[in-house]
């Protein structure tokens, strides 16, 4: 199975969020899985293609070609693929994953995660999306989700379509054994 992580490529972050990304990276590999991902090397990204990498697992590296500047991708991916835009990218590590993963990022995450939600609410794919949700950082995130639909800006429904974990083999569980039907859309939007 191909399992996209989204995270940050930030190194200044707390070493927690190095280190789970290390535990997530290892767990893929560890379990047959191919890592996909946006091919940085530093930050989450970096710590998840590492862990990968030193349990012998695959790595699929996705980045734009203005990425490629010392240091900032990771150089012992199985396979790299280069875009032209950041569309381009997200477009490929949506088509070559089986499921998503969203570790602690930033604004680039936060729209690859929405963007990945909004098109499993209207019907474009049916994969699993799991939030890595270390040290309480989505809390926040998915309070304003409820919120959401608490005012009704989106159908409560759509808070099914993700899934929440704080440990990865849980998650990673979610994500093997996923069989869920796909929702119709009219349980998710206000249409005819």
């Amino acid at each position: 199975m191909n399992i996209c992580v989204y995270g940050a490529s930030s190194d200044s972050i707390d070493k927690i969020y190095h280190d789970t990304a290390y535990s997530l990276g290892a767990a893929i590999a560890k379990n047959g899985h191919t890592l996909v991902y946006g091919g940085g090397g530093n930050g989450v990204m970096g710590a998840a293609a590492r862990g990968a990498s030193d349990n012998n697992g695959s790595i699929i590296g996705v980045a734009p070609t203005f990425f490629t500047v010392d240091g900032v991708l990771y150089d012992k991916c199985t396979e790299f693929v280069y875009t032209e835009t950041m569309r381009e990218r997200k477009q490929i590590l949506e088509d070559r994953s089986d499921a998503f993963i969203v570790a602690p990022g930033g604004i680039g995450t936060f729209d690859e995660f929405f963007e990945i939600l909004t098109l499993k609410q209207l019907e474009r794919h049916n994969k699993p999306i799991a939030i890595y949700n270390v040290n309480g950082y989505y809390d926040h995130m998915l309070r304003m989700l409820e919120l959401t639909a608490e005012n009704n800006f989106m159908k409560p429904k759509s808070l099914e379509l993700f899934r929440c974990f704080t440990v990865d083999t849980k998650m990673l569980d979610y994500i093997e054994n996923y069989n869920e039907k796909p929702m119709d859309i009219r349980e998710l939007k206000d249409i005819g």
